[in-house]
């Protein structure tokens, strides 16, 4: 008689979901930035648009890089009742930053 081996349940595959809503957060975020319009300006200007490209596609990997590391060691620290407190306190000062140079000019 053959031994049935016990069936282990499979781990949920999250790849899909967070890549599809981490880029279109991220795309919609950047359309029509300032990164962006710096990089249609230097585009122009130098007539080297695979040049400009390369160099805007490594900035925004290293600092994205930089972002998810970061975000992965604070996120080791602090537990996300914690992280969430704290990044509503940070949005609601530039809030207040961007309302008082909008309201003193």
């Amino acid at each position: 008689m053959t031994e049935l081996s016990p069936v282990t349940p499979k781990p949920p595959n999250y790849f899909r979901p967070v890549f599809v809503s981490t880029f279109l957060t991220i795309f919609l975020a950047e359309m029509g930035d300032k990164t962006q319009l710096s990089t249609l300006l230097i585009s122009a200007e130098s007539q080297s648009p695979w040049v400009v490209f390369a160099g805007s596609a490594t900035a925004l990997i290293a600092t994205s890089l930089l972002g998810v590391l970061l975000g992965y060691w604070i996120a080791r620290r602090l537990s996300p009742a914690i992280l969430d407190f704290c990044v509503a306190l940070l949005l609601l000062l530039i809030t207040g930053l961007l309302m008082g140079d909008v309201l003193t000019s």
